[in-house]
């Protein structure tokens, strides 16, 4: 087919004024940039976000009590009053090769004082090594260290030890209802802050370890309030979510498995959002790019009307002419084409591998429960970007169409004649 003579003319031809077929394949080229790198920036701010929103804190997937959410009762722990084996539970939850991490946690209501100043908040018990794999927000304390089980240690984030005018080493009274109907207090030991950026969880949850709460609130070890899961990519969660949940069907009762994309709905329904913004990308760019091919293309089959006029006298079909110039359109996208690629992949690779931090220009942005840093990181999207490179040569060639049949219908006599 490109060995036709058709396809040999329509190639030259763009060979005849190169910086017309120059200009006109770099509109389509930046058109092409333009998409490709626009939708991956887009893309790496919406990963960064479900990133964060699910490994910030919470994890990609919960199990807990089916009773537990949305009011977090502290009666409402995994296996009811009987509690669970744990270990078990995390021996089953991490089963799946996809799991990264699981961790148990224990929350209760309560007030943590400091001298004259009380804050009401909640509290959250946790294996300090297993939340560390799961989650980011202990990773790295701005002071001091995490806490020790059988200590009486605790970390709160940096709003609440502000509120409390704490700091590390204070002693504070911990105060929070138990179980078995008493009122649980103790004097605790802040031995470190941490900060995620997010004012309502800096501001409302200190951290202890799991026994010291349950000791607190007089729950058993073996009854607590969920086990958080971590996995290798969040957009697998309700895959791992079906398969755990198999798992401990028949074994726990009662036990809900839920991934981040039911727990974060409003996530789920903006990337869905973003992803039919992409299809406008298309369509805006490609869109205002078609009327200059189309003009370009006119101009060319204007000033090629003679040779148009010849071959139509010597025996050519309206049909050649028509292929002629769709194959210099053809040849002009692939031209195109190969320029953007050209321009987008080195950008891309450099954005994806290094890409620049406005962060200190504009801070960290809050979107939806979570924290995203401004930065120009762009993400590979191969599917959408072979989509932008078959908008690119639709265009080229839908732009012929209208040029392709005027160029049929030259009359052959009064062309030639000079009419």
């Amino acid at each position: 087919m490109l060995q036709s003579p058709w396809s040999r003319i329509g190639m030259r031809n763009l060979g005849r004024h190169p910086k017309r077929t120059v200009l006109t394949a770099m509109g389509l080229a930046v058109g092409f940039f333009t998409s490709v790198v626009l939708v991956g920036w887009s893309q790496g701010l919406v990963n960064q976000m479900v990133e964060n929103s699910t490994s910030l804190v919470g994890g990609q997937i919960e199990i807990h009590d089916a009773e537990f959410r949305p009011e977090r009762s502290l009666y409402n722990t995994i296996g009811g009053r009987e509690g669970v084996d744990l270990d078990q539970l995390l021996t089953r939850a991490t089963s799946d090769v996809r799991v990264v991490a699981a961790a148990p946690r224990v929350y209760a209501g309560g007030l943590v004082s400091s001298g004259d100043a009380t804050v009401a908040g909640m509290l959250m018990g946790v294996d300090p090594e297993r939340e560390v794999a799961l989650s980011r927000f202990l990773d790295v304390l701005t002071a001091g260290r995490l806490p020790q089980p059988g200590q009486n240690e605790l970390v709160v984030g940096t709003e609440m030890a502000r509120q409390l005018e704490s700091d590390i080493g204070d002693e504070v009274v911990v105060v929070a209802p138990g179980a078995d109907g008493s009122m649980g207090n103790d004097l605790f030991t802040l031995v470190g802050t941490y900060r995620t950026g997010l004012v309502e969880i800096d501001s409302a949850f200190a951290v202890l370890p799991v026994q010291d709460l349950q000791a607190l609130v007089v729950l058993d070890e073996s009854r607590i309030h969920e086990v958080v899961v971590s996995t290798e990519d969040p957009w697998l969660a309700e895959e791992v979510a079906a398969v755990v949940a198999a798992t401990l069907e028949g074994e726990m009762p009662g036990a809900a498995v839920i991934p981040w994309t039911e727990l974060t709905p409003a996530i789920v329904e903006y990337t869905a959002l973003v992803d039919v913004f992409y299809f406008v990308i298309i369509v805006i760019v490609f869109g205002l790019a078609i009327f200059g091919v189309a003009n370009t293309m006119l101009m060319a089959t204007y000033e090629r009307r003679r040779e148009f006029a010849v071959m139509l006298a010597v025996g050519t079909t309206p049909r050649g002419v028509v292929q002629s110039v769709l194959y210099e359109a053809a040849a002009l996208g692939l031209f195109s084409l190969a320029l953007g690629v050209a321009i987008t992949w080195p950008v891309m690779v450099w954005w994806h591998n290094a890409p620049p931090d406005l962060t200190g220009l504009v801070g960290d942005i809050e979107m939806m429960g979570s924290v995203v840093s401004l930065t120009m990181q762009v993400e590979y999207d191969m599917g959408f970007t072979t989509m932008v490179a078959v908008a690119l040569m639709l265009t080229s060639l839908g732009s012929a169409l209208y040029p392709a049949f005027r160029a049929s219908r030259v009359p052959p006599a009064d062309t030639l004649s000079g009419l």
